[in-house]
């Protein structure tokens, strides 16, 4: 029988609603602890809680602290399975599927409603991410994000709903597999994948700007002061700014400031499509480094781990173009 080891990090799935006020709170103990027995046909489990942690508290460097601590325990077991908040679920699994380099199946699950609420899922996700990590094809597939029946990739997967328990999506293309009362099928077979091993600090400061009708450069200039590493924005259609936008934008490029666009839209990527001050070519001709289909918050992610390499403009824009 294959081991599995889950890592439990916090958030709803770790949670019990206070049955007089409502409110979902952390449990003193985690209510999915100790639930082998549930699991015994499954595979072999043991458990470790690193963090206690509601999602939104989760920051980068608990990211890289959970991949160093996969990396000393994943000789032991055939797969690893990692309980956390759906608030940055995303970005953790995508952080991880960047800087794990392992063939054994990580996956990430969460709970939109917390165990002892009408309907939770917390129990019920957990076991379909044991039964997805023994499963033979999912190997060689990078981090994976179960949920709800679906099996996701990290860098495509994001929470599309504040509160439905379906929140979990991959609008571009899709999940990739099904979790069935018998099986898990995978339909699909992720691309090779590029690695940034060797991060060992994440100590870079990066923002994220969503751009709005009516921007100007008053926020982009508020952000230069704070002597930004980097900086995200997510642009409209395929990669457009307002013109009023671009001189501030040249000043953080001048001082060597990378600048990553991606869309504001869901699908589709940024192109460099429109010649009209503020668009995409404009921008582009200007330095700014365009995405291949992420979204603002995992651009932020790549970035910092990129700049935990280089500073170099060129070796930047070839961490953004290769693959997602």
């Amino acid at each position: 029988m294959k081991k599995v080891l889950i890592i439990h990090t916090g958030g709803t799935i770790s949670m019990l609603q206070d049955e007089q006020t409502g409110s979902v709170l952390p449990a003193n103990v985690h209510p999915l602890s100790g639930v082998s027995d549930l699991l015994i046909d499954i595979a072999e489990i043991d458990e470790e809680i690193i963090y206690s942690l509601p999602s939104p508290q989760i920051t980068p460097a608990h990211m890289l602290e959970l991949a160093v601590f996969i990396a000393g325990k994943r000789a032991d077991y055939d797969g690893i399975v990692i309980t956390h908040g759906t608030d940055t679920l995303e970005e953790t699994a995508y952080f991880l599927d960047l800087v794990m380099d392992t063939e054994k199946p990580i996956i990430i699950t969460g709970a939109m409603r917390s165990s002892n609420e009408i309907g939770s899922d917390a129990l019920y996700n957990l076991i379909a991410a044991v039964r997805t990590a023994v499963s033979e094809n999912a190997a060689n597939q990078g981090v994976l994000v179960v949920m709800n029946d679906e099996v996701h990739t990290a860098a495509n997967v994001t929470k599309t709903s504040t509160s439905n328990i379906a929140t979990f999506q991959s609008p571009q293309f899709g999940p990739i597999g099904l979790v069935t009362s018998d099986m898990v099928l995978f339909h699909h077979k992720t691309l090779p994948r590029p690695l940034y091993k060797n991060v060992n600090k994440i100590s870079k400061k990066v923002y994220l700007l969503k751009a709005f009708a009516g921007m100007d450069q008053e926020v982009i200039q508020a952000i230069h002061l704070l002597k930004p590493d980097g900086l995200v924005i997510e642009g409209m259609g395929q990669g457009n700014l307002p013109k009023q936008t671009v001189s501030a934008l040249q000043k953080v490029i001048e001082d060597e400031i990378p600048i990553v666009l991606v869309s504001r839209c869901y699908q589709g990527i940024v192109q460099p499509t429109y010649g009209y001050d503020g668009g995409g070519k404009q921008l582009k001709d200007m330095g700014i480094i365009f995405t291949n289909g992420l979204t603002g918050p995992k651009a932020r992610i790549k970035l910092l781990i990129a700049l935990e390499y280089t500073k170099q403009h060129s070796l930047i824009d070839d961490f953004f173009k290769n693959g997602v």
